[in-house]
């Protein structure tokens, strides 16, 4: 009952988004020749009709057909969240045109039609100003199905004082989020590894999420990223969607067993997994701690396995400590607190929200408002932190301005 009214909820808020914004595109479009008019407005209909079956459809193809309902409901919230954009100016507008009528009614001069200066009416730049702003997230939104395969290869390098020598130069590949359900293109996932291999990295580490809710989404992807492989060795732990905690099982023993199961699979592919632990890495006869903890989050809505202590113990005769964490919020909450001489923590998560803009100069994703570090690099005293956007995709099966990444990342 409760699913019937939030879906009559839905269905009643779009309806009435599409009466608004249609009353906008009359206006806008009265100067055309009666033809282009009725075309445009079936085709607005159409549209909207086509939208609103979707919505009635969309809870059955949740389970049945995961991937098919994750573009369509990409595809709904981009145009409606497209039409409230639009709607909020429409909205000015029409407080504004109140106003002035007001204001005319107690004697002003002033028309209701008052021009920018340039020949065009307040309430037509402003109809068209939204109607643009909504048009441009739901198209960057459908444009982005084509980047979520679009590997980028980021390198970095990173100094630290208390690096031994011997591990000068250090190659590492991270990668993270690699959300093996979401994906439907295993030519496109080989290229993406073959990009970490032409790296020829020392060592490879993993931040978790390797899957979307069960360990058998890796069946046919087992065999690709089988093919990782470095010198050092390839180390993982485990993200808030390994666990399974986002998915019904029968019994908890069921859930037990899915997660045995991706442990097992992840060793099968020559993997080591650290489960809240640390292991030691040689390298010309000097050492530095790896410390991987299962995942830890500051964010009530993500689950605290982790236990950094039991993982951090024995680390002291190492002058030099890598941190492998999935959730960057661990970073201010725990770590920089309490482990002040934890160097380097790598960490994914966030994904960038897989929509923003990332540039040299600019740097922005929704994301933000929720995580302090949401992605590359972030300094504090002589504690480093290194968010990776991830590889994979989740939710949104695309990715806008925030594109899968591959970090290389080069000690010095």
């Amino acid at each position: 009952m409760r699913n019937r009214r939030f879906q009559l909820t839905v269905l009643i808020v779009a309806v009435l988004l599409d009466f608004y914004i249609f009353q906008a595109i009359k206006a806008l479009s009265q100067s055309l020749s009666p033809r282009w008019r009725l075309t445009i407005y079936s085709l607005y209909w159409g549209i909207s009709v086509l939208a609103i079956l979707t919505i009635l459809l969309l809870p059955s193809l949740q389970y049945k057909y995961p991937r098919t309902f994750s573009y369509l409901f990409t595809i709904i919230i981009g145009l409606y969240l497209g039409k409230l954009i639009a709607a909020v100016f429409l909205a000015i507008d029409d407080l504004r045109r109140a106003v002035q009528w007001a204001i005319q009614k107690a004697g002003s001069r002033r028309s209701a039609g008052e021009t920018t200066g340039e020949g065009i009416s307040r309430s037509a730049f402003l109809s068209w100003l939204g109607l643009g702003l909504g048009g441009s997230l739901f198209s960057s939104l459908i444009y982005g199905f084509s980047n979520k395969y679009n590997y980028q290869v980021r390198r970095i390098q990173l100094s630290f004082a208390n690096l031994p020598a011997a591990f000068k130069g250090l190659k590492i590949v991270q990668l993270s989020d690699i959300h093996s359900g979401s994906f439907n293109n295993i030519d496109a996932v080989q290229k993406g590894v073959d990009k970490v291999l032409a790296e020829k990295p020392d060592l490879i580490l993993f931040t978790g999420d390797l899957v979307n809710n069960i360990a058998t989404e890796m069946k046919d992807y087992q065999s690709v990223f089988r093919r990782l492989e470095a010198p050092m060795g390839v180390y993982s732990t485990l993200g808030n969607h390994d666990y399974g905690d986002y998915f019904w099982w029968e019994t908890p023993e069921h859930k037990k067993a899915n997660l045995d199961h991706l442990k097992q699979i992840q060793a099968d592919m020559g993997w080591r997994l650290l489960m809240n632990e640390h292991v030691a890495l040689e390298r010309g006869g000097e050492q530095i701690a790896l410390i991987g903890i299962e995942n830890w989050s500051a964010k009530s809505q993500f689950p605290k396995y982790g236990k950094l202590r039991e993982a951090y113990e024995g680390t002291d005769k190492y002058s030099f400590k890598i941190l492998m964490s999935h959730d960057p919020s661990h970073w201010d909450a725990e770590i920089r607190p309490s482990y002040s001489d934890i160097d380097l923590t790598l960490a994914g998560h966030t994904h960038g929200m897989q929509w923003g803009i990332d540039l040299p100069w600019l740097k922005w994703s929704p994301v933000k408002f929720v995580y302090k570090q949401w992605a590359g690099l972030y300094e504090e005293g002589k504690q480093k932190l290194y968010v990776n956007r991830g590889f994979g995709f989740i939710g949104y099966p695309g990715r806008f301005g925030i594109l899968p990444e591959i970090t290389v990342i080069e000690l010095a």
